[in-house]
């Protein structure tokens, strides 16, 4: 058994399989998932688990060279958390950030129910 990081067996294999340059999207319970991209859903109930936490756990996993996150999230809980967490994320109109999810190379769902709590992650390299 792993004795710290990421627990969850399908979403350590979707990580294992993520190269340079590929999409993550973090979303929270309502942005809907696109068609032939891997989910991992990890909702339980609404606020489990937080986007937070599921995105914290992914920064110390993975390496990300970019973040995305819809240009709507500002002055929102979950806009001024992201923009703490990526100082240097980049913004987008809500519909053009859906749209970015159908070129993800993973999905992750969290139980969040907090509007704008989504972010597309790009992957980078650790050297």
């Amino acid at each position: 058994m792993k004795k710290s990081g990421i627990l969850n067996a399908d979403l350590n294999a979707a990580i294992s399989r993520l190269g340079h340059g590929d999409l993550v999207v973090v979303a929270d319970c309502g942005l809907p998932a696109p068609s032939g991209v891997p989910v991992v859903d990890l909702a339980l109930v609404h606020g489990v688990p937080s986007f937070r936490d599921v995105v914290d756990a992914l920064l110390a996993e993975v390496v990300f060279q970019d973040a995305f996150a819809a240009a709507e999230r500002d002055g929102s809980s979950a806009g001024d958390w992201i923009d703490g967490r990526f100082p240097d994320v980049r913004t987008v109109p809500h519909d053009e950030l859906k749209a970015m999810t159908a070129r993800a190379r993973l999905f992750v769902r969290t139980g969040e129910a907090t509007p704008y709590a989504n972010v597309v992650l790009a992957c980078g390299v650790p050297f």
